[in-house]
């Protein structure tokens, strides 16, 4: 009917104002835009463009990694070691874990299984103490590969196949199951750095009863599309 590369307009269904129907060859992406409510002229998707569901998701990758840049660099070697108990997991030995799956997940990604022969998963739980030189090394390492294997890719591969535990997947689930993943230990990081710093933490997001001062700001600018974390 309008040309769309779409099934039927039900993806559209949060898009309450749209007043310009002759521009919808501008929305071919827009299934993944489900939650931007307000717009009210389609001439200005055009301006859209850039956030392609890729790059969209390759920045929560470096929002989730900045998160977690900024707990382990204010932790010290016995703080990133410290365990609640026997059974919980230090930030050290979450980092060697997250180390490990990316090294696996993300090595050959388009080409090879992402649980490789070669991961030893159970030794990236053992509580061996790992200096912060070490740690950082670690978790420098394992982002390198994550963005090493995502950079090249282009909306043209998010419908191969890939495999993890001879289980498949298109690429654009396997990205979306490990971002959740990442995100869930980055939120772990973020929480022992919370715990071992007490008073001494600083807030990564909105400050304790800031809320108010943070939406005047944001509610001040021009209404604007892009990415949450390009803060200016």
């Amino acid at each position: 009917m309008f040309g769309l590369g779409c099934a039927s307009l039900n993806q559209f269904e949060h898009f309450e104002h749209f007043q310009h129907l002759e521009h919808l060859e501008y929305l071919e992406h827009f299934e993944h835009f489900e939650h931007f409510e307000h717009f009210e002229h389609f001439e200005h998707f055009e301006h859209l463009e850039h956030f392609e569901h890729l790059e969209y998701m390759i920045k929560l990758y470096h929002y989730y990694k900045s998160l977690g840049d900024k707990t382990l660099e204010r932790l010290t070697d016995e703080e990133l070691n410290w365990q609640y108990n026997n059974e919980s997991n230090s930030v050290a030995i979450i980092v060697k874990h997250m180390w490990g799956n990316m090294l696996s997940r993300w090595t050959d990604f388009l080409s090879s299984d992402g649980e490789k022969e070669w991961r030893d998963r159970d030794g990236e739980f053992d509580p061996g103490h790992l200096t912060k030189e070490k740690i950082m090394e670690l978790w420098e390492e394992g982002w390198a590969c994550v963005f090493e294997a995502l950079e090249p890719l282009s909306e043209a591969d998010m419908q191969k196949i890939v495999y993890i535990r001879n289980e498949g997947h298109t690429v654009e689930e396997a990205i979306q199951r490990q971002l959740a993943h990442y995100a869930y230990h980055v939120g772990q990081i973020v929480f022992l750095g919370k715990m071992i710093k007490d008073t001494d933490w600083t807030s990564l997001s909105i400050a304790r009863n800031k809320s108010k001062d943070f939406n005047e700001g944001k509610f001040a600018r021009d209404r604007e599309v892009r990415h949450f974390s390009d803060e200016k």
